[in-house]
């Protein structure tokens, strides 16, 4: 095991170095120097220009497009975020909390998503072809193609709005259950049919047929030795929502008001802050990777069968 994942780590270097390159040309595709702007309006020409080259020069602007990524990725291997050409405050004081809230939105979207995709692709493939099945996949082709914005103010109008159960924008818990909830459901549709296939595939094998002919109860059958089985194409899937879970998350957190890394992103492109939206792309695709290799890692816990020595 501890082979594999040094490899696994040796392969995902290509991948973090493309992540750092995309990251660099952020500040490229950036209409307005942010630089300029910082002191556009506040001095005269003549002090701007000077402050505007002491400035470039700090932020060694003004050397090569290859020098600037070479200090760019070395001060990232040191932990070293930069600092936000905005606050002048350090990038990593900037994001670090917004970071977790923005984990912990997408932790509790994916835990709501799992669960109940999980319960109702167990429920649809039991009652396979029943008014249960049809309803269960039904719903979920919308939810996959249902926006995620749309879904948020649905859930505005229906519990905040109409029904008046949770607010919309607090402080503390309650204010994570509408943007959880928006993301969960959604993330649920695209789980609930993979789970329904996979259990569906599950139930027609041989040793299934032969608990049952044991006098196992159904609930043993479906959860002590199908499951388990099934759950590997449903771990797949979750590992590859979470993408789309934290670029959602960026979404909902501007509609809800969450203080996550999607407002401040919002906040740092309108301020031309790249060195902010460089930290937030990077964290968010590092999370992505980091990711894919603990679902690979898990595995081997739903599947004690699988041998990565001859990977």
């Amino acid at each position: 095991m501890s082979a594999y994942i040094a490899r696994r780590l040796m392969l995902a270097a290509p991948v973090v170095v493309g992540i750092l390159l995309v990251t660099f040309l952020i500040q490229a595709l950036i209409p307005a120097d942010a630089v300029n702007t910082m002191f556009q309006g506040q001095l005269s020409d003549d002090d701007a220009a000077e402050a505007i080259k002491v400035m470039r020069a700090k932020y060694n602007l003004d050397r090569s497009w290859f020098e600037q990524f070479l200090i760019y990725s070395a001060n990232i291997l040191q932990g070293d975020l930069g600092e936000s050409i905005r606050t002048r405050q350090p990038v990593i004081d900037e994001i670090g909390y917004r970071y977790l809230n923005t984990i912990q939105l997408t932790l509790a979207s994916l835990v709501i998503g799992a669960v109940v995709g999980v319960l109702t692709g167990i429920v649809a493939a039991y009652k396979k072809d029943s008014w249960l099945d049809v309803t269960a996949m039904t719903i979920g082709l919308f939810g996959i193609s249902m926006p995620a914005f749309f879904f948020g103010l649905v859930l505005i109008f229906v519990f905040a709005v109409w029904l008046q159960w949770l607010p919309v924008i607090v402080q503390g818990w309650q204010s994570l259950i509408l943007p959880a909830l928006t993301l969960g459901l959604i993330e649920a549709a695209p789980v609930s049919r993979i789970a329904r296939s996979s259990m569906i595939e599950v139930l027609s094998r041989e040793y299934i047929r032969a608990a049952r002919a044991k006098g196992m109860s159904e609930a043993t059958v479906i959860f002590h030795h199908a499951l388990p089985n099934a759950l590997l194409g449903v771990v797949t899937i979750l590992g590859l929502q979470v993408g789309n879970l934290l670029g959602g998350a960026f979404i909902i957190e501007v509609i809800f008001g969450w203080r996550g890394m999607g407002e401040l992103a919002v906040k740092a492109i309108q301020w031309r802050d790249f060195t902010i939206t460089q930290a937030i792309i990077l964290m968010g695709a590092g999370t992505y990777v980091l990711v894919n290799l603990a679902v690979d890692i898990l595995y081997t816990w739903l599947d004690p069968r699988i041998d990565y020595s001859a990977t």
